[in-house]
């Protein structure tokens, strides 16, 4: 039975609901709700108007409704009187199929008939930079390695702190905080759990990151690259499939440790990849992370080649440990429902086509890539990715062709905006457009 909202409030002592969705580009929408009303918005919904979002609807369309999951359910632990809620959309009495967090579950359901469940964690990268987003907020954070600097992590010390303490709160499990590759850069990660779990957490995650840098006068970007010479912002997915407690991907007599059923799994994701880039890699901005030239760190840390390897970082996807695989080509503008549910899309592909990945390949993909020259390329623009999104019969019978069409009718739109006024040139300085339209993604 769900839980009782109006009970919860009046026993955690929250006085407001912020009832929450993402649409199609990922961005959180919200109603603040008071606790009076929590009672018919649990049962009914919060209405919003679909047009004022991203998702493919007009201004004569009805009103569409977000529906609270209860067990969603986090109490902002720097503002106990507030819980916020991820929710499900619904319109004329159906869920909205183009909306992330249904076309999650459905993948969801389709992994389900196989008694299988995916589980996964994400590993957020974001930069901490000044509030026009022209550079990084720390000056004094300029070495040309800067990864696992003791010293710039711990002047943001009091920022970090609040954002662990806030998981340790809530029941996350985290367990490290680091500064990244780039200066300014940091990531923060914390336990696997069910793949809708994950996308929730993420969500709340990206909200609560952003809330706390404003709060200590500071901006948080999850943009992919906002800056040329430094390495992007990437959103590594980890993932196993299970059934009950049962890791199916787990075989200690393989090489990697992986079973046939894994191998099959990151086989279809291999397969798929291009068109998926168009979900994992969904903004003009992203394409500058991707085939990128070398970093003033020596190394981008973002994919070329669809290719896998072992416990190998030049590679799409790695296999760090037995039983679980790294998909390393998401980004942080990556949407948290989209990312999961086209995992599971690409997977499902290979499990019930068998389809195999080959061999691992061990090599420094970053210095050998022209010794490879079979391998499939990772889209060189968004438009590539959308193009092969467009075409693949077999995602639009996953989702949808109704689905796929209003994706791809929403980011062409997009990219017609943006024609107006630059041309996508990664040899070309990062445009305002970009910076305007992603850094807050």
């Amino acid at each position: 039975m769900a839980k009782d909202l109006s009970k919860v409030a009046k026993e955690k002592k929250i006085k407001y609901f912020l009832i929450s969705f993402v649409d199609l580009f990922g961005v959180l929408r919200s109603k603040l709700v008071p606790t009076q009303a929590i009672k018919n918005m649990q049962k009914n919904g919060a209405g919003f108007a679909g047009f004022a979002t991203w998702l493919d609807m007009t201004p004569a369309d009805t009103d569409m409704f977000a529906i609270p999951d209860p067990d969603s359910l986090i109490q902002l632990p720097w503002n106990k009187e507030v819980a916020w809620l991820a929710s499900d959309l619904w319109m004329n009495e159906k869920p909205v199929q183009a909306s992330p967090r249904i076309m999650l579950k459905k993948q969801i359901e389709r992994l389900n008939k196989k008694n299988l469940e995916m589980k996964s964690g994400v590993e957020c990268e974001y930069f901490l930079i000044n509030n026009d987003g022209s550079d990084i907020a720390d000056t004094r954070d300029t070495q040309t390695k800067p990864c696992y600097d003791q010293s710039a992590l711990m002047r943001r010390y009091e920022l970090i702190k609040e954002i662990c303490d806030s998981m340790l709160l809530m029941g996350w499990n985290p367990y490290q905080n680091d500064h990244e590759d780039a200066n300014g850069q940091f990531e923060m990660n914390w336990d696997y759990d069910n793949c809708l779990k994950t996308s929730d957490r993420h969500v709340f995650f990206k909200f609560m990151v952003k809330t706390l840098a404003e709060k200590h006068g500071l901006r948080a970007t999850f943009m992919p690259k906002p800056f040329e010479k430094l390495t992007g912002n990437g959103c590594h997915a980890h993932i196993s499939l299970w059934e009950g407690n049962k890791n199916v991907f787990l075989d200690s007599g393989d090489k990697l440790g992986l079973t046939k059923i894994a191998y099959n799994f990151l086989g279809g994701i291999m397969n798929y990849t291009r068109p998926l880039s168009s979900f994992f890699n969904p903004t003009i901005n992203s394409y500058r992370r991707i085939n990128a030239p070398t970093t003033t760190s020596g190394a981008t840390w973002s994919p070329s080649s669809i290719s896998y390897s072992g416990n190998n970082r030049t590679h799409m996807i790695r296999v760090p440990d037995p039983g679980r695989f790294e998909l390393r080509l998401m980004d942080g503008s990556v949407n948290p429902y989209l990312l999961q549910a086209g995992i599971i899309a690409g997977g499902l592909e290979g499990l019930n086509k068998r389809m195999d990945p080959g061999q691992p390949i061990t090599v420094n993909m970053y210095e050998k890539t022209k010794d490879y020259p079979h391998l499939k390329k990772l889209p060189d623009e968004i438009e590539d990715a959308l193009s092969e999104l467009d075409n693949s019969i077999e995602m639009k019978e996953a989702f949808g062709e109704e689905v796929i069409n209003s994706y791809l009718k929403l980011k062409n739109e997009e990219l017609k905006e943006f024609s107006k006024t630059d041309v996508f040139d990664k040899k070309s300085p990062i445009t305002n457009w970009e910076k305007l339209n992603t850094l807050d993604c």
